[in-house]
């Protein structure tokens, strides 16, 4: 045998171990999201088969403006759980948000400010409120030390009951401000106009998880928070800058979810936080942190909104639509938990 027949022998079999080895590479990273994109697809073939409309425009429109709100909580909430913590507070932060947001709109109106500056001042508080309770969250949890599990919940009972107070426990109505409602309830080549906010705001929170020093810090503290600490990060702030940056995509939400409704409404988004722990899960987020996907939480919150749009064409009860849902969610805590072991 020659030696160039015997170095050909050599190499073949280090090729073919390099090759596997980076499928299994691009699996191991991937996998999550390749599963929660085929879960999707199977969805849309179910309940096109199973419905006449499911595949009509509208009704795609309207799957994206419900999935919207979800994906905006979802993309803060990954975030936060590549820290290893957790946030209960978007569902009721909606809420909260949308009723600042509703209550600054009015009074700018009174005092006779045009629509540009009205609509601004609105959508600034909305954000500046959803920005306070998220450091509100982070300081419990970074500085005071406390479980971040206890320390949401008791923070989502308190926006819960400071939208309630502000706004009376009644809507605050926004029906006469047209270019406002434009955003959730307006469309733009027969898609609805918040398509185009959540893929503006997707690409910026993956530029932010991936290539500045908020989302790399995230992943890092989810990883190994003492290890973190010890290299020089200053761990505390981060985390609670983290919590900052999620309850500005709540306060977005808020502005999303006030604009559909034509008001801002104390009692909405009930449940809201899970479905967004289950988007950000199912796209591949670990609950003991240190590993996120923009992506995945996009397509996971897509998921939640297709099961949502699905049931109701079906004509399922609202209540089997909730044991569906939650269902959903215990899967994606499932996958999570064989995601560790593995």
């Amino acid at each position: 045998m020659s030696t160039a027949q015997t170095s050909e022998q050599v190499r073949t079999p280090r090729l073919l171990r390099r090759r596997a080895a980076g499928e299994s590479s691009f699996l191991s990273r991937h996998g999550s999201q390749v599963l929660v994109v085929v879960s999707e697809l199977v969805l849309i073939l179910a309940f096109s088969l199973a419905s006449p409309y499911f595949l009509q425009l509208a009704n795609f429109s309207a799957l994206l403006l419900d999935a919207s709100v979800y994906v905006l909580l979802a993309l803060g909430l990954t975030f936060v759980i590549a820290t290893g913590g957790i946030d209960l507070t978007p569902g009721f932060g909606i809420a909260f948000t949308g009723v600042c947001l509703a209550v600054a709109m009015r009074w700018a109106a009174g005092i006779g400010l045009g629509t540009g500056a009205v609509i601004a001042i609105g959508v600034l508080v909305g954000l500046v409120a959803g920005a306070v309770m998220g450091t509100a969250n982070g300081i419990l949890v970074a500085y005071l030390r406390m479980q971040p599990m206890i320390a949401t919940l008791a923070m989502m009972l308190v926006v819960w009951g400071l939208a309630m107070v502000i706004s009376g426990t009644s809507a605050v109505p926004l029906s006469e401000f047209s270019t406002f409602l434009a955003l959730g309830q307006g469309r733009t080549l027969g898609v609805t106009n918040a398509l185009y906010l959540i893929v503006i705001v997707s690409v910026i929170a993956a530029y932010l998880l991936n290539r500045t020093l908020i989302g790399r810090y995230a992943l890092a503290m989810g990883s190994n928070e003492e290890a973190t600490r010890l290299s020089g990060v200053n761990v505390r702030r981060w985390k609670m800058l983290v919590y900052t940056l999620a309850g500005t995509f709540t306060g977005l939400a808020g502005i999303l979810m006030a604009s559909r409704l034509a008001s801002g409404k104390p009692d909405v988004g009930q449940s809201y936080e899970m479905y967004a722990i289950a988007a950000a899960v199912l796209g591949g987020a670990s609950l003991q942190g240190g590993r996120a996907s923009v992506f995945g939480s996009v397509v996971g919150a897509i998921v939640i909104a297709t099961i949502r749009n699905g049931a109701v064409l079906m004509g399922i009860p609202d209540q089997w639509q909730k044991v569906l849902l939650g269902a959903v969610v215990l899967a994606a805590v499932y996958l999570d938990s064989r995601r560790r072991k593995s």
